[in-house]
């Protein structure tokens, strides 16, 4: 890594995420392909700290696995359904309820520079009609086919969608062939109120709008998919080239 910078690995090269010096009093610290990892927790009057690793992606995304127990399965929570996880008695103000170990000290998420990506990403989201040049897609759900319970799809890149995809199309679609959770049908499904939350980047408990919902991209539709849908996608991007 260049100059001891954290990077990330993208198709279209490597992309400095953080420098060294911003990042060199957190605990924690890991560098993925495509994010930077630290400790972070969330602390609650009543059941104490709740500690987990926050991943922060170039996109803008925010991604919170949750270790308050052992056995704790939650994973892949956004950062305020991590605050509401963790029993925090005065919710929705993530931004400064959740903190980053810096120096040994509990440091709000807010004062952090973790939170570049994600403004940028909202400021982009909420400003003006031009379009950021990417697609959200939120999570998915599917049923499986043998105990009916419903298994989560998150749909953040090209190969994702493609899972989801072709899960939708086979009718015999079942627990144990999920890409990327190893589960069975013995595994109990989420909870109703963690399925809530979609990882939409306008609102972490959006029920569908213009961020979240995708009627066709690049990303969701394959040239190579002979499905009625596909074909029309593909047909129509030619026709327009």
């Amino acid at each position: 890594m260049a100059n001891g910078a954290v990077e990330s690995e993208s198709g279209c090269g490597s992309a400095v995420l953080f420098s060294e010096e911003e990042l060199r009093e957190m605990s924690g610290v890991k560098g993925g392909e495509e994010f930077v990892e630290v400790t972070c927790g969330c602390t609650s009057h009543r059941y104490g700290d709740a500690v987990g690793r926050l991943r922060v992606f170039l996109n803008g995304d925010l991604e919170i696995a949750c270790e308050c127990t052992p056995g704790c399965q939650e994973d892949k929570l956004t950062p305020a359904a991590f605050e509401k996880h963790s029993g925090r008695e005065t919710a929705r103000k993530w931004k400064n309820n959740v903190w980053i170990m810096v120096s040994g000290e509990k440091v709000p998420l807010a004062k952090t520079v973790l939170l570049k990506y994600f403004n940028q990403a909202s400021k982009n989201a909420n400003g003006s009609h031009k379009s950021s040049g990417k697609v959200c897609h939120r999570d998915e759900f599917i049923h499986c086919n043998k105990c009916n319970k419903e298994r989560r799809f998150r749909l953040r890149s090209k190969e994702e969608c493609r899972e989801h995809h072709d899960a939708t199309l086979d009718v015999n679609w079942q627990c144990s062939d999920h890409p990327y959770d190893r589960i069975t049908c013995d595994n109990d499904e989420e909870r109703a109120s963690r399925r809530m939350y979609r990882g939409c980047s306008r609102s972490p408990t959006c029920k569908g709008c213009t961020s979240c919902v995708c009627f066709g991209c690049e990303i969701c539709r394959f040239s190579d998919c002979s499905c009625q849908t596909c074909r029309d996608f593909t047909s129509n991007a030619r026709a327009q080239a």
